[in-house]
């Protein structure tokens, strides 16, 4: 049987069998004539944040937004940022007709079910399942893809990027002393550790909740489905960072990041798309661990609520492996994830170089990703390359046997699933 669509003699074994009987079901819905549709949902890593070309959305009123410009409210719902270079619409699904790009990003195990502008700091969007609906009154649901877990009420990507970046910078533009000459106190500046990402008791609250979620999810699908036959694909992430950064970027100046004020590495790093702390990297790398801990639970727990559906693990943790930032010394050219850039206002503008900038040129530049947080927000995420490895990685899990599996990409660029 293929994976999308039932075979014509299951199709016609199905008839004679209810010709044969001689009870009176009630009639199902009709997938006869339905076009087939592929649909994600989830956050900015399946939204196609970084990816760009970015569409209008329909807000929670109806109305499609497009650009609103950078200063406005980033609660906006085109900051949704849903891209058609997303890996859904990357990736080779023999079957399908129409694909449905439903994820937004900063998404959170809220919004599949609830309307994302009702919580602190969301978008002005419908339900995903309200979404969902809307597909599949016009549409058969053969295939969808989620990513979910990295965004919830205990953590945020977003702000576990800010953190330990923010770190970096103040540590590499701001002396002990000027803590209390013009900062009035200490600012933090020490490398992320694992405590400073995610505890277990975090984890654990952000699996019940991504659980529940995506449990809402299955149960409105079997509801909805044409046909009742589709496969939920449960993607988790990949880390932009690599585990250790190319010599070249170690020192510049004669200095290091285990020493106070190094000025020139910082802007080094920034301009190289990884100012971060290189202490900071294997926390980061076992927070990416932990998420494909998250998601793997959620997919096995559900598959234990659901054994009648066709639910699969994807696992990318290694799809970047030899094109993350900073792994190469060309960074960030070459690189499957997109740099940390901020504007200096809400300008459209990205300071692509701090050479030369002072710790009040920083704080301000700082200060735009704050208030405007759209300027920023595709920090660190796939880029079109990216999101085209990705589809890749989609491609090999739409049609596997088995119901866990791994992207795997080597060092000649070759991306395999297994």
């Amino acid at each position: 049987m293929s994976v999308f669509r039932r075979t014509a003699l299951a199709a016609v074994l199905t008839v004679a069998a209810a010709a044969l009987s001689t009870a009176v079901a009630p009639a199902a819905p009709a997938a006869a004539g339905l076009p087939t549709a592929a649909v994600a949902l989830g956050d900015s890593f399946i939204s196609g944040e970084g990816a760009g070309s970015y569409s209008p959305v329909v807000d929670v009123n109806g109305v499609s937004q497009g650009f609103p410009g950078w200063d406005a409210p980033n609660s906006n719902a085109y900051f949704c940022h849903r891209s058609p270079n997303a890996s859904l619409f990357q990736a080779d699904l023999p079957g399908i007709t129409d694909r449905f790009n439903l994820a937004c990003s900063g998404g959170q195990p809220y919004d599949i079910a609830g309307a994302s502008v009702n919580r602190a700091k969301g978008r002005s969007v419908a339900s995903q399942l309200d979404q969902l609906r809307a597909v599949a009154r016009t549409h058969d649901i053969d295939l969808v893809l989620v990513g979910l877990g990295s965004n919830n009420s205990s953590f945020t990507f977003g702000s576990v990027a800010e953190k330990c970046a923010n770190r970096f910078i103040a540590d590499a533009w701001t002396g002990w002393w000027e803590f209390w000459a013009y900062l009035g106190g200490p600012v933090p500046q020490e490398p992320c550790s694992d405590a400073d990402l995610a505890t277990s008791a975090q984890f654990s609250a952000a699996t019940a909740e991504t659980t529940a979620a995506v449990r809402q999810l299955l149960a409105t699908l079997d509801q909805v489905d044409a046909d009742g036959q589709h496969r939920v694909v449960f993607q988790d992430y990949t880390n932009p960072l690599p585990f250790d950064l190319a010599s070249n970027y170690w020192e510049e100046d004669g200095r290091e990041d285990d020493r106070d004020k190094f000025r020139d590495l910082g802007a080094e790093r920034y301009a190289a798309g990884c100012p971060i702390h290189r202490a900071s990297l294997a926390p980061g790398h076992r927070f990416s661990t932990g998420l494909g801990t998250l998601v793997r639970s959620v997919r096995d727990s559900l598959a234990a609520e659901f054994p009648a559906d066709d639910l699969v693990y994807l696992n990318v943790q290694r799809a970047f492996d030899g094109a993350r930032l900073c792994e190469q010394p060309t960074s960030p050219s070459g690189a499957l994830a997109t740099p940390i850039r901020l504007m200096d206002g809400p300008s459209g503008s990205f300071v692509t170089s701090l050479s030369g900038k002072d710790k009040i040129d920083i704080q301000r530049i700082a200060n735009t990703c704050v208030s405007y947080f759209q300027t920023c927000q595709e920090s660190w995420h796939p880029n079109v390359a990216g999101h085209k490895a990705l589809g890749r990685c989609l491609t090999g899990a739409a049609v596997a046997a088995n119901r866990a599996v791994a992207c795997v990409r080597a060092a000649d660029g070759t991306i395999t699933v297994s």
